[in-house]
């Protein structure tokens, strides 16, 4: 019996000792295959191997890679080739079994995004027939083109990670993360989000909406009819007497105090009202009439309620200092909540040319409702704990804004008031499916049926790095919940894919605009509240490491930023596009080489510029452009449609014009260009030519040594674009061996003095501020031009007896070629007047300052307090640190004459010149300042009356 059990083992050994020896074999090749795997699309950090299972009867092998495999993109191309270098690493006749490779519980083929496959794309995860078919939530009417293939009826939800909030356990208000390098993750990220993806987004035609207040305007008027901030009026027009306003059934908007408490909702304390349509010219109006606190930009946003006649072409007009902007609201959905229009300029006081109205005009027989009408962001009026967290509300988180909107308390406080921390995280994600619900994206859960397709979480908070090296950006989504799907039925993959394609697009871009290697960090399917409850495909992009000086040394830029927003902005226009199988074109890159010359006829302006290509995208070329007119000291009018890069106008003398320009196509419209004036005096001695070079904008300053690094915000924060509110206090600790601590003395570690601050920053619309200067002066006209003009030789300086060369904060040096323009200028007999920060050592050639301007640098300000300017009969003062009223101006220069050449004006309690005149064969007046930068207008009026009066005395 022994000998044949012996026997029988003999047997089983040489059948099973070759299989078991070969799967060893291909368990260790495995092993080295992934612990030796690199890809050069991400940093994906150690891959390696889990688990792998062999048929050898079926000739078989399923191999299951760990996550870190699964973080790289996949594309039909790198598929085949790692498969190809798989099979190429395995034994013996393994390498010819059918082997499939897993990673984030998917073969690998299948994590190829749609957007980059051939034919055969994954069904599962696109919305193919599921597509909203009715009116948009709002529309603007008065928009004088049309986007056809952008993102038109698209309706987008997205957010810029957390806001201030309120913590239970210590009774205090603070911000989610802490303040470091002059700003934390709650601000950093709402200075890419709000000025300029949202733009971007808008003008590819696209609805968005955001759970966090967007308007940077502290002020807030409320107009409603059971109550209005005092001094506003609503009223209403009825039309005959069968067709009159009345109370809707259901309850409306009332402000019956001045802060709320936890479950208290405003839009359940009032009434609403509502009226028949009807389709002849004569209508029914309500009118909401504001008297607003102080002149500026209010975001106006529109409430009323969703009735079972309720129409959706509701049409609304708001009046502001630009004219009237004619608005088509869905009112069938988005009923009870505020409805955002648009933001516009109003004048101080109460206006009938600033207000909003609603019509019963509609080609739909139904009713329209009439509720409250908010202009301005405003300030929090949410109580935690007995007090409200004194911020404007811009800066507060989601949870406090969606009980402002109406949100019902299960949408923003699950905790049901315990935890202000986890309510706000998850507010946003149940805000967006309050709001879906009922829609064809979100079917089965009960809301305002808002077809919401897309969301969007803009987060900065990666970490540090010692060495100095870019964190980079990373993308978070989440597939294992509700069994794989989403609301409408699609796989969760689809958040994948939108994921793999944010991160590829960045990647692109950034590296291609700034020449470097940004790093991708890769892809992680993990279970975060805002990609787990949002019932439509979302993703949370942490876009670089606001912890990290190397990221946020490039993430403090604003070409960077705009960089950042256009990616993601034609990530999801790419990604919509293929979800519905539409064709797309992207928006164009803003118009450059903008110039305002004197018309042929009389009392006209031609204006030119030159369309902007983009290399990185075929389909973003312009098709038309639009002119945008402001007259005096108005807002911009609704605009007026091109064809060609040319536009003449006709216009009134005595009036000062402003003009921006965009590019536009199917896809939608770019960012304006910068803004130029033009005016005709009625008795005018003759034109001068203001030429705009300011187009700087920047990053604060950087301290980077081997002991030191950081940002030096007071002594110079930068050139923002328009303006900033992304900082939170100037930095206090600079010591690089405290790297990685975030608290007092590490590495960082910032004041609070900026919070919920604006800081001023390039506007573009300087020419305005010298043109009003030479208008007050009297007798003389103007226009003006980019100096791009001078550049390329477009312009031709000869005709102007006067220059105006506004230099402002620009820190590069003219051209050769303007500056040879320049120089020939000068030695025709023409009059330069030059100011700007670095007039003395950024300005052009020594030669050029010695020969034509006659002055030398004279040193810099940068460490005195100086910000007083006189002369024999003037005195003013000058902008020297950052505020709201305009950029700062850290370092004004001493310029010293040269020849001729004499000193005119000195910093007051210092022997230095601050502006030089040259009374020579051509004149010059150059100031070692900015010229807009002066903060009273009137000494702007007198010290150019003064200028022109030296450049061309009579």
């Amino acid at each position: 019996m022994k000998r044949f059990n012996s026997i029988l083992f003999f047997c089983f050994f040489l059948l099973h000792a070759p299989a078991q020896s070969l799967e060893k074999n291909v368990e260790n090749r495995l092993k080295d295959f992934f612990a030796n795997y690199q890809t050069s699309y991400a940093d994906i950090g150690t891959c390696a191997l889990e688990r792998f299972s062999i048929d050898h009867q079926k000739k078989t092998l399923h191999i299951y890679a760990n996550d870190n495999f699964g973080y790289q993109p996949f594309t039909e191309a790198n598929v085949k080739a790692v498969y190809r270098s798989l099979t190429q690493s395995l034994p013996g006749p393994v390498n010819y079994y059918r082997v499939t490779l897993y990673a984030d519980g998917q073969p690998i083929e299948n994590l190829i995004p749609n957007a980059y496959r051939g034919k055969a794309k994954d069904k599962s995860r696109l919305y193919e027939d599921i597509s909203y078919k009715g009116d948009a939530w709002t529309e603007n009417l008065s928009r004088p083109f049309r986007v056809t293939q952008g993102l038109e009826g698209r309706h987008i939800a997205l957010w810029q990670s957390h806001g201030r909030f309120y913590q239970n356990k210590t009774g205090e208000w603070r911000w989610q993360r802490p303040r470091l390098f002059g700003t934390c993750e709650d601000l950093y990220t709402r200075s890419i989000v709000v000025p300029y993806l949202i733009p971007m987004l808008e003008n590819a035609g696209a609805v968005v909406f955001t759970p966090r207040e967007r308007d940077e305007q502290t002020h807030e008027v409320i107009v409603d009819n059971n109550t209005c901030t005092p001094g506003s009026r609503y009223l209403e027009v009825n039309y005959k007497r069968k067709c009159v306003w009345q109370d809707a059934p259901t309850p409306g908007f009332a402000q019956k105090q001045t802060t709320y408490t936890d479950g208290q909702n405003p839009f359940r304390d009032g009434t609403a009202r509502f009226i028949p349509t009807h389709k002849k010219p004569e209508k029914a109006f309500a009118e909401w009439i504001p008297r607003i606190p102080e002149k500026g930009r209010y975001a106006v946003y529109v409430s009323y309620q969703s009735l079972p006649e309720s129409v959706t072409d509701a049409k609304y007009l708001v009046f502001h200092n630009g004219g009237v902007t004619e608005f088509r609201v869905n009112q069938r959905i988005g009923g009870g909540t505020w409805t955002y229009l648009g933001t516009f300029e109003f004048d101080a006081g109460m206006n009938d040319y600033g207000m909003v109205a609603l019509s019963n005009e509609s080609a739909q027989d139904g009713v329209v409702c009439a509720d409250a009408v908010r202009f301005g962001g405003g300030m929090g009026n949410i109580a935690r704990g007995g007090h409200v967290s004194g911020m404007p509300r811009w800066a507060e988180g989601a949870r406090y804004w969606a009980q402002w909107a109406g949100m019902p308390y299960s949408v923003y406080s699950k905790s049901e008031g315990e935890n202000d921390y986890n309510d706000d995280i998850n507010t946003r994600s149940l805000m967006l499916n309050h709001l879906s619900g009922g829609s064809v994206f979100n079917p089965h859960e009960k809301g305002l049926g808002i077809p919401f397709e897309l969301s969007f979480a803009l987060h900065s908070d990666a970490g540090f790095k010692a060495d100095d090296t870019f964190v980079g950006s990373l993308g978070i989504y989440t597939t294992r919940f509700n069994d794989g799907k989403l609301a409408s039925g699609i796989s969760r993959y689809a958040s994948r894919d939108l994921a793999d394609m944010l991160l590829t697009g960045l990647q692109r871009d950034i590296s291609s605009r700034f020449g470097i290697r940004w790093t991708r960090r890769g892809m992680w399917n993990r279970n975060y509240s805002e990609t787990r409850l949002p019932a439509v495909p979302s993703v949370i992009l942490e876009t670089l490491s606001h912890q990290n000086f190397a990221d946020l040394k490039m993430g403090y830029d604003p070409a960077f930023k705009f960089t950042v927003a256009r990616s993601v902005y034609k990530t999801m226009l790419k990604y919509l596009a293929t979800m519905h199988d539409e064709r797309y074109t992207v928006q164009p890159l803003p118009v450059t080489h903008f110039a305002i010359d004197e018309g042929k006829q009389e009392n006209t302006f031609r204006l030119r510029w030159t369309p902007a290509e983009d290399p990185l995208e075929p389909t973003a070329r312009a098709e038309g452009y639009v002119v945008y007119t402001r007259v005096g000291r108005g807002g911009f009018d609704n605009g007026t449609y091109v064809r060609e890069p040319h536009y003449t106008f006709e216009a009134e003398p005595g009036i000062v014009y402003s003009f921006r320009v965009t590019a536009v196509n199917r896809g939608g419209e770019s960012f304006p260009s910068e803004t130029l004036a033009a005016y005709r005096a009625k008795h005018s001695r003759g034109t001068v030519l203001i030429v705009n070079g300011f187009r700087r904008t920047s990053a604060p300053a950087a301290i980077e040594t081997d002991t030191r690094q950081g940002f030096d915000l007071y002594s110079d924060p930068g050139i923002p674009y328009l303006g900033t509110t992304a900082f939170c206090g100037y930095q206090q600790s600079f010591d690089r061996s405290r790297i990685g601590v975030e608290t007092e003395g590490g590495l960082g570690y910032s004041g609070s003095e900026l919070e919920g601050k604006r800081i001023a920053g390039n506007t573009f619309d300087y020419p305005f501020i010298h043109g009003k200067a030479i208008q007050q002066a009297g007798g003389w006209s103007f226009v003006s031009c980019s100096a791009e003009t001078l550049e390329t030789g477009s312009t031709d300086l000869t005709p102007y007896p006067v220059v105006d060369l506004i230099r402002g904060a620009e820190d590069r040096p003219l051209s050769p070629a303007a500056e040879r323009a320049l120089t020939a200028y000068c030695e025709a007999g023409g009059n330069l007047l030059v100011s700007g920060t670095y007039t003395g050592s950024r300005m052009g050639s020594e030669t050029f300052l010695r020969n034509v301007l006659h002055y030398t640098y004279g040193g810099s300000l940068r460490h005195s307090s100086a910000d007083e300017v006189y002369g024999t009969s003037l005195r003013f003062r000058i902008a020297r640190h950052a505020d709201d009223g305009t950029y700062a101006v850290p370092s004004p220069e001493s310029l010293t004459p040269t020849g001729n050449a004499f000193t005119a004006y000195l910093y007051t309690g210092m022997n230095a010149g601050a502006a030089v005149a040259y009374p020579g064969a051509h004149r010059v007046f150059a100031l070692g300042f900015p010229f807009e930068c002066i903060r009273e207008e009137s000494a702007r009026t007198q010290l150019m009356q003064s200028v022109l009066g030296f450049l061309c005395p009579k």
